[in-house]
């Protein structure tokens, strides 16, 4: 579906009612969103955080688990706006984020800029249905010079089912989504803003190296990217949600729109049986499973069980 461009009063689209709470145990299937929201310079961060949650209303009216938006959305993908935003602000975004969350009974996986010291990160908060902050995942492999990389890969659950991240230029380094799919990850949340139509030659393998990493690891993958602007800076657009056997669910959204992507993911589909023979045979085996101690698994509180350093 289409997104109004709608900047509601912010209490107003928090003012929703909750919605029962949620059961514990993991589903047979899990609603998802994907949140193709543009990155312009003509939406500052009060315009951005109104759209976020605008978007998680929306979405919680479909009863979808978790929406997924893309790279820096809440800044928008400009490295001036980036560099501007400070601490203060990012956290008092992000409560606004997690209320919304909490209100709506809903999670949230949004791109945003961190800040932790002297490091400025592009980062992918994870928000559960109550608000909590359950993971900060940040871009490890970089194809912009202003952020520090990030440092580990994480493994969390949403409503019981193990999921995990990648951001961007992530895409093309399958050990990223590997890893995570061997520590147990069964959907893999993928928040891009990929190159521009001017660079119309990267548009095909970006969309090839990711439906790859849906089948190489025979996991479900829910992309979020922006969509290019009428003067075709920003992204391409094209966001779209991937089943384990690589082919897309439903329509990629388009070129130029900002939409909501929305899918039942059937689980007993995500067999990661692809992803787990690497660790039953070839001359690989021992290194993959000494690499399972490098992923962080974490609990639905963002705790940490095992793994990582």
């Amino acid at each position: 579906m289409t997104i109004a461009p709608s900047l509601l009063c912010l209490s107003l689209l928090l003012g929703t009612e909750p919605r029962a709470a949620e059961k514990p145990s993991a589903p047979v299937t899990f609603k998802v969103a994907s949140v193709q929201a543009r990155s312009s310079k003509d939406r500052d961060l009060k315009g951005n955080l109104a759209f976020l949650c605008d978007a998680l209303v929306r979405c919680s009216k479909q009863d979808v688990r978790v929406a997924v938006f893309p790279e820096c959305a809440l800044t928008g993908y400009d490295e001036s706006a980036i560099q501007a935003i400070t601490e203060k602000q990012l956290l008092e975004a992000e409560a606004v984020i997690a209320e919304a969350c909490r209100q709506n009974r809903i999670a949230a996986v949004v791109g945003s800029p961190f800040r932790s010291g002297k490091h400025l990160y592009n980062s992918a908060t994870v928000f559960g249905t109550d608000g909590t902050i359950i993971e900060r995942y940040h871009k490890v492999q970089l194809a912009e010079g202003w952020p520090t990389p990030g440092d580990h890969l994480s493994v969390f659950p949403i409503d019981g089912v193990p999921c995990s991240i990648i951001i961007c230029h992530d895409e093309r380094y399958p050990e990223l989504v590997r890893l995570p799919v061997l520590a147990g990850s069964r959907v893999v949340f993928y928040l891009s803003h990929e190159s521009g139509l001017a660079e119309e030659r990267k548009i095909g393998p970006y969309r090839s190296q990711i439906q790859a990493r849906a089948v190489e690891n025979s996991v479900f993958v829910v992309h979020a990217n922006a969509p290019a602007n009428a003067d075709l800076s920003g992204s391409h657009g094209q966001s779209r949600i991937i089943a384990p056997d690589g082919n897309l669910i439903g329509n990629e959204a388009s070129t130029f729109d900002e939409e909501i992507l929305v899918a039942d993911l059937e689980l007993r589909r995500a067999t990661a049986r692809n992803a787990t023979n690497s660790l039953n045979r070839g001359p690989l085996t021992g290194w993959w499973k000494d690499g399972l101690s490098q992923v962080r698994i974490l609990d639905a509180q963002g705790g940490r069980k095992s793994g990582g350093h």
